[in-house]
Parts: structure tokens; sequence; C-alpha cells
């Protein structure tokens, strides 16, 4: 082949290359449509958060009298001042809450990362035994009363916070995540390479695979640390001391008390409970409840993507 047969060859490869682009561009008009969209989608997912604040932030008279606003009418912080009030109980509930997540969010991490990791390994022995345990409590479960009287009676659970987090510290469904993630991620050569240089299992668990798993061990942070933050099961079963509740079940409880003064009033001569922040304290407590969830998400976003998609592509 010739030199200006070459680069004819070249300049036509160009040409095509450039088509095939200009066809996979998305024209302005098409591309400002899901902008605003996308906006739109944006605006109407914020809209009732920001309802919430709003209203957590108004008095119970201007909220009860004219309703919902985009705006406070009248400005008033009673609802978070009842709520975090000295020796409020909802303050020893979001200590506990806290506690129970960040402690229950690592263990998760620790427990499923390192069950997944074996299964992952194809020179595991016991590999099908171990996955046909885990995936079978996915299909099936003991019930309310054997749960029950196994976390209260066997493992002595009652009245603590392990009754908080620790039930909910491991997942099967996790584990098929994270083992599907080492599988996909993590290339098989670069353990053997590793096992050449004289490495042993833990060490190269914890310097090279670890690294390379961290937006799957993201995802399971994060997925425990939403599902243990807004447990409400657990507290229900298994605590019976207000010292050991947690935020979700402390709400409930304040609420259901709230709700038993505004209808019984009229029976409880001498009580004022016209000042009650009932509806501002509700939105109150779900601002508190949302907020640390919120503010955590972004952080975990880009590695909890990642973790899902990878895992689902090449899985």
């Amino acid at each position: 082949m010739s030199t200006v047969d070459i680069k004819k060859l070249m300049k036509a490869e160009k040409e095509a290359a450039k088509h095939s682009a200009a066809r996979n561009q998305i024209s302005k008009g098409t591309n400002l449509f899901f902008n605003i969209l996308l906006i739109l989608g944006c605006v109407l997912t914020l809209f009732p958060l920001w309802i919430i604040i709003v209203s957590s932030i108004t008095s119970e008279v201007a909220l009860t009298t004219y309703g919902y606003r985009l705006w406070p009418l009248e400005f008033s912080v009673n609802a978070y001042t009842y709520l975090f009030r000295d020796g409020s109980v909802i303050l020893t509930a979001y200590k506990n809450t806290l506690i129970a997540t960040l402690c229950g969010t690592v263990l998760s991490v620790v427990t499923v990362g390192l069950y997944a990791y074996a299964l992952s390994r194809p020179d595991f022995k016991y590999k099908k035994f171990f996955t046909f345990f885990s995936f079978f409590t996915m299909l099936f479960g003991g019930g309310m009363v054997s749960y029950y009287n196994m976390c209260r009676t066997v493992l002595g659970l009652k009245d603590t916070v392990y009754a908080l987090f620790l039930p909910m510290s491991f997942s099967a469904y996790w584990v098929i995540i994270m083992r599907t993630f080492y599988q996909s991620s993590v290339p098989e050569a670069i353990i053997e390479s590793a096992r050449i240089d004289g490495s042993g299992e833990w060490r190269t668990l914890f310097q090279i695979v670890c690294p390379l798993a961290i937006p799957g061990f993201a995802t399971v942070g994060l997925f425990s640390a939403i599902g243990i933050w807004n447990d409400f099961r657990n507290c229900l079963l298994l605590n019976d001391k207000a010292q050991f509740y947690n935020l979700q079940y402390t709400i409930y409880q304040t609420m259901n008390n709230l709700r038993f003064l505004k209808e019984n009033a009229s029976r409880m001569g001498g009580v004022n409970v016209a000042n009650l922040p009932a509806e501002t304290f509700r939105m109150a407590m779900a601002v508190v409840t949302v907020g640390p969830i919120i503010m955590a998400y972004p952080f975990f976003q880009r590695y909890f993507v990642k973790g899902l998609t990878v895992g689902a592509v090449k899985g």
C-alpha cells in the first residue's frame, strides 16, 4: 500500500469518527429541554423539604390558622426549644442513635467485607456451603416470636444499646453486593502477584484489596447507616427503658403523648396545652431526623453509585 493510500485511509477514518461523534451528540434544543426537565424535578423534590423546614420555624398558632406557607408568617423556634430542652429524652435518643449508627456501620462493613471476600476467592474450599448458608436466610425467616426470644433471652440484648444495631449489622444482600464487587473490580492477577511477592492473606486483603474495594464498602456502609438510623422495630421489641430508646421510637412516643394531651385537654382541668407545638414539633423532628442522612449522603454518593453500577454491569 502506497503512502497516498495510507493518508486517504487515515482521512476516511477521521471523517467517519467525526460523523459518529456528531450522531451521538445531543442537539442544543434537546439538551435545553432535558436541563429544564431536571431542574423542575429537582425543585419538585426539594419543595416538600422546604415546606417542612419553614413549618418547623413557624409558630403553632400561625401554622394552625393559615396553614403551610413558603415563608413563616410568625417566626418561632419553640418546636426546637421544646425538642432540645434540658433533660429532654430526645437528646438521649439522639445520642443512642448516633452511637448505634456509627458502631453498626463499622461492624457491618467489617463483617460483610470479610465474609464476602472469602466467598469471592475461587480457591476457598467451603465457598458453596457458605454462599448457600447466607442466601438461605434471604428466602426463609424464623418469624417474629423466634426473633424476639433469641434477641432478648439468648443473646441478652434486652435494654441495651447493642439492641439498636447488633441485629442489623449483617445482611446476605450486602454480602452478594460485596462479593460481586470483589470479583468484578479486584483483578485476580493483582492478588496472585501479591502472593508471589510473599504477601499473606491478611496483608493482601488490607493493603491491596481494601483500597480497591472502597466503593463497595461505601455502598454497604450507606445501606447500613440508613437502615440503623431509620430503625423502629428493634427498639420497640427489645428495649423497655427510655434511656435506651433510639430517635425514631422516641419521636413516635412523643407524638403520641402530644396527641393525647391535645385530644384530652378538655378533661384535664387547669392544664394549658394550647401552646404545645404539636404540628411544628412534628416538622422539627422530621428536620432533625432527616438532616444527618442528607448531609452524609453527598460524601458517599460517588462511591455509592460506582459500587452499584460496577457490580451490576460486570457481575
